[in-house]
């Protein structure tokens, strides 16, 4: 039974930062394409209906021959994708539980500008609600669950928010290293160490240069806008992407601190880092879950790292696996 307690990294990989930068190495992204690899599952692309026309990319993987126990869902982070390494190990993973396994990727994310003509933000829950639909549509034998990561996370424990008004018939989530308070977030890497601002702007910058070069409407994100810092190309989101009049109305949008997830009914596993350079500690003081959420919180593991070896092997990818297999199991 892995609890956060479990977690006990060698002293080398204690280090929050270090966790955080190798959380995306390529030693981790050669050993996620190895584990789903050799796990002998068949991947097809699926094209899901996000609702309004809304279209997105996920990638369904089975192993031949086996009649799945369950589905499970699979969330990535802010400008990660299906391909992740996190992605693929929990992938991974869950099909060794006997699960098949759908990777999302949310608009504007891994190769997928090209399906949709408006540009990717944080507060489009509605059109991952809808895809997670379309999914339990496709496979309606199947008992269905869901885990994400960091953005992903939080979009998880929204998609769980939804889920029973839309007819979704979610079972239960996991989440690691959620965003709680996108306003905290976004101190903590304007603040942090410069590499933080550094991943995260060269990231989305490089993704809104394909966007612009696929739909020449979007004239407005310019090199100059590109330019900006990550909270005023944000503040450039919000003024001309998106309904928000402000800044702080767009992180309260998808905001999951606080009383925010009072009303969750489906059952939920948190598993978070004491030293996550991104999501600050404090944030979880005034977190309040309802009973059927339980938060474990690990004294190390940085922000989606919780990395245990020199291979790159993942804790919460099988923190993860264990948390969804018990519960269709029950």
């Amino acid at each position: 039974m892995l609890i956060a307690a479990n977690y006990q990294p060698p002293r080398w990989l204690r280090s929050p930062h270090l966790q955080s930068m190798l959380a995306s190495s390529r030693v981790r992204l050669r050993r996620g394409e190895q584990l789903l690899a050799s796990s002998g599952a068949l991947t097809r692309e699926l094209i899901l209906d996000g609702g309004d026309g809304v279209r997105l990319q996920a990638w369904h993987s089975q192993i031949p021959g086996i009649a799945p126990v369950g589905l499970a869902l699979l969330l990535h982070g802010w400008e990660g994708s299906a391909e992740s390494s996190y992605m693929r190990m929990t992938a991974a993973r869950m099909l060794e539980r006997g699960f098949a396994v759908v990777r999302l990727n949310f608009r504007d994310h891994g190769n997928t500008h090209h399906l949709n003509p408006g540009i990717f933000h944080s507060c489009r829950i509605d059109e991952v609600v809808h895809a997670a639909a379309d999914v339990a549509r496709r496979f309606p034998d199947l008992p269905m669950v869901a885990a994400g990561y960091s953005l992903g996370g939080n979009f998880v424990l929204r998609l769980a928010l939804h889920a029973p008004a839309a007819g979704v018939p979610l079972q239960h989530v996991a989440s690691v290293c959620p965003v709680l308070d996108p306003a905290i977030t976004m101190d903590s890497i304007e603040r942090g160490p410069a590499m933080y601002d550094w991943y995260f702007r060269r990231k989305w910058t490089g993704s809104l240069r394909r966007k612009r070069a696929l739909f020449p409407e979007l004239a407005d994100c310019d090199d100059r806008v590109l330019k900006l810092d990550i909270r005023a190309l944000t503040d450039w989101l919000v003024q001309r992407h998106t309904d928000f009049p402000t800044l702080q109305d767009y992180f309260d949008g998808y905001s999951i601190a606080g009383t925010k997830l009072a009303t969750l009914q489906v059952p939920a596993d948190i598993l978070m880092a004491a030293d996550d350079p991104v999501i600050p500690f404090t944030t979880f003081d005034d977190w309040q879950l309802p009973a059927q959420a339980s938060l474990q919180i690990a004294r190390w593991g940085g922000h989606c790292g919780f990395i245990e070896n020199l291979r790159g092997d993942g804790f919460s990818e099988r923190w993860v696996a264990q948390q969804l297999a018990q519960a269709v199991a029950r």
